[in-house]
């Protein structure tokens, strides 16, 4: 299981929450005072981690959500296949292609160590 459950009230700006099956960065969270008729609503404002998207939700504070367990690791550049760079595991020697977002395109090369992000099956190249 790649992800653990907690409910709204216990999230953190900066922590990572799972919306639409995306896992996502808190940007900001806003509580509302309890209703008439009603609990404590809590608004999440928050940007997924592999589509850049932002998303809102609105939920009551005692909702349960699903929080990402997220991994980081090191990896060396084997080889640049136009913006795919070919990587291997510093630590289990495994190797995986991953796409090379912009703002690291031309900055890669064989060789070197990147950091990348694992969050629910999926990977990506993150800044050192």
């Amino acid at each position: 299981m790649s992800w653990e459950q907690a409910e709204i009230r216990e999230l953190k700006v900066n922590r990572y929450v799972v919306i639409d099956d995306e896992p996502c960065r808190i940007i900001s969270i806003q509580m509302s005072k309890p209703g008439k008729h009603g609990e404590a609503k809590a608004r999440l404002e928050v940007v997924g981690l592999f589509d850049g998207q932002k998303r809102s939700v609105v939920h009551p504070v005692t909702h349960k959500v699903r929080i990402p367990m997220i991994d980081k690791g090191k990896a060396q550049v084997l080889s640049m296949h136009g913006n795919v760079a070919q990587l291997m595991d510093l630590a289990t020697y495994q190797t995986f292609e991953l796409p090379v977002p912009e703002e690291l395109q031309g900055k890669l090369q064989p060789g070197q160590e990147v950091m990348y992000m694992e969050a629910l099956g999926r990977r990506k190249l993150t800044w050192q």
